[in-house]
């Protein structure tokens, strides 16, 4: 896997993480056990810090950047779907950026709240614990439903599922 140093700080990967080899961490990079990094995701953390959460997935060619005195913070049981971008942001535990999705400097999203695919969270934004927002900019539409979390968590299990296979098949 491409793990990159950048003045003098390197990306760490804790045991039963999966990073796909063709993925890209450079720099100030920590990801916690049970995570994964999919195909030509790319997380550059060469200004900040870039933690990706216990059991958090990051798809394929999602873009996280860590701007000076901005650290993305993606917590625990976290999708960052693919195509998405986050920049100098807090993906709090249980929450899911859809396809495409981006989340600017300062953005929040609280615990199991959805970004919707597409849509654009704006500088210092906020989406409530356990709601969707959509749109651009962003806008809170309705409260998540039981069966809205469990598609995410169903979704990060087959996730999940799918990196064991990888880490099988070198």
């Amino acid at each position: 896997m491409p793990l990159r140093s950048f003045r003098g700080t390197s990306p760490s990967v804790e045991e039963g993480a999966y990073v796909d080899p063709d993925s890209v961490l450079i720099g100030n990079v920590k990801v916690r056990s049970a995570a994964t990094v999919w195909p030509l995701a790319l997380i550059r953390a060469d200004d900040d810090s870039v933690e990706v959460g216990e059991g958090s997935a990051v798809m394929d060619m999602a873009f996280i950047e860590a701007p000076k005195g901005r650290p993305v913070r993606i917590g625990r049981g976290c999708i960052v779907s693919h195509g998405s971008k986050l920049h100098g942001c807090t993906i709090s535990d249980g929450a899911m950026v859809g396809v495409g999705a981006i989340v600017l400097d300062g953005a929040v999203l609280e615990e199991n709240s959805v970004l919707a695919a597409g849509s654009v969270l704006p500088p210092g934004g906020r989406v409530p614990a356990m709601a969707l927002a959509m749109g651009s900019p962003a806008k809170v539409v309705r409260k998540l439903t039981a069966s809205d979390r469990g598609s995410v968590r169903e979704g990060l299990e087959a996730v999940r599922s799918k990196a064991e296979q990888y880490s099988l098949d070198p």
